[in-house]
């Protein structure tokens, strides 16, 4: 048994001696593709994070008949150093529905959230949002659309 144990315990040992080719130096295994991706990603980072401004946050629709198409849209600009990217806008309910930019928008370029909004079945004081899932320090950004709905 004993003759077991030191034959194991050597062979662990020679595993260790041996596990690492070019005699245990790390500069010889480093790509320099990562490095270079490494490089361009940190400068990225240190432009900073895309900042939002928006022309208004809550559109107030005043007072409409039920079944009319509420539309609106919100004027978004890029007031930060990298680019702003919103990957999605979803409604609070499916009478909400959001169309956003799908491509970046540049710092202190300007893109259109458009907002339509179906009043059909839907009376009384209404108050939707739109969720805007961005690469800003927040990640989020929420409109609202508010207004009264004229029963039919």
């Amino acid at each position: 048994m004993k003759k077991i144990t030191i034959l194991l315990a050597l062979a662990i040992t020679a595993s260790f001696f041996t596990a690492c080719k070019d005699g245990g130096n790390p500069v010889k295994i480093i790509k320099k593709e990562n490095l270079d991706q490494a490089a361009s990603r940190d400068l990225e980072i240190k432009k900073g994070t895309a900042l939002i401004s928006l022309d208004k946050k809550v559109y107030d629709f005043g007072t409409v008949n039920e079944g009319d198409i509420v539309e609106t849209v919100f004027k978004v600009t890029n007031t930060g150093k990298t680019d702003l990217v919103i990957t999605n806008a979803t409604g609070s309910c499916g009478c909400t529905v959001p169309v956003w930019p799908k491509a970046p928008i540049k710092p202190g370029e300007t893109g259109d959230v458009s907002v339509r909004f179906n009043t059909n079945g839907k009376p009384n004081r209404q108050q939707k949002t739109v969720t805007l899932t961005t690469n800003t320090e927040s990640g989020r950004e929420v409109l609202t659309l508010k207004g009264s709905v004229i029963p039919k």
